[in-house]
C-alpha cells in the first residue's frame, strides 16, 4: 500500500528482516497457517523463508522502478524470543549478540552507498549471502505470495 510513495521517491529501500532458520524453513501450502500440528520453532521457520521468498518475489515485481528489496539475517541477537526457558537463555546468553551489532546491517542495506541500485538479494554480516535451495524456487514464491494475497485481502 505505500509503493506509489516509494516510487515517488528518488531511489527506496524496502529491507526485510529474515532469519538464518529460514534453512529449515518448509512451506507447507496444506496446512500453511499451522491449525494443524503447530510447533513454534516450525512456525518461525516457516515464517522466515517466506520472508526471503517474499524478498526475492518483490524486488521481482518492482525491478525497474527504482526501488530495491533485500533481506538479511541479523545474527543471533539477544532477544525475549525464548525467554520463557531460563535455562536455555543463560546457556545461549554468551553466544548471543547486542541489538545495536544485530541492526548493522539492517542499517547498512537502508542507508549504504556500496548497495544502492542492489536488489533481490540476501545478506549476513553486510556481506551478500546465499539462503536455502528451496527460497529460490519461483513456483513457490508466486503461490505464496498469491495465498497471501488472499489471506490479507489485497488486490493483486
Amino acid at each position: 500500500m505505500l509503493l506509489d510513495k516509494l516510487k515517488a521517491g528518488s531511489s527506496s529501500r524496502i529491507i526485510i528482516v529474515a532469519s538464518g532458520l529460514e534453512r529449515r524453513g518448509k512451506i507447507n501450502f496444506d496446512d500453511l497457517q499451522r491449525e494443524r500440528g503447530y510447533s513454534g520453532f516450525g512456525a518461525y521457520n516457516q515464517s522466515k523463508l517466506a520472508n526471503v521468498l517474499f524478498t526475492y518475489e518483490l524486488a521481482r515485481r518492482l525491478k525497474g522502478t527504482g526501488i530495491t528489496v533485500n533481506c538479511l539475517h541479523p545474527g543471533f541477537v539477544k532477544t525475549n524470543l525464548i525467554r520463557e526457558r531460563r535455562l536455555v537463555t543463560f546457556l545461549i546468553q554468551p553466544l548471543q549478540m547486542t541489538p545495536e551489532k544485530g541492526a548493522e546491517t539492517s542499517i547498512y542495506l537502508a542507508s549504504s552507498a556500496e548497495v544502492e541500485g542492489v536488489s533481490g538479494k540476501y545478506f549476513v554480516s553486510k556481506k551478500e549471502t546465499k539462503s536455502s535451495k528451496e527460497s529460490y524456487d519461483e513456483s513457490i514464491s508466486k503461490r505464496l505470495w498469491t495465498v497471501s494475497a488472499e489471506l490479507t485481502k489485497l488486490e493483486l
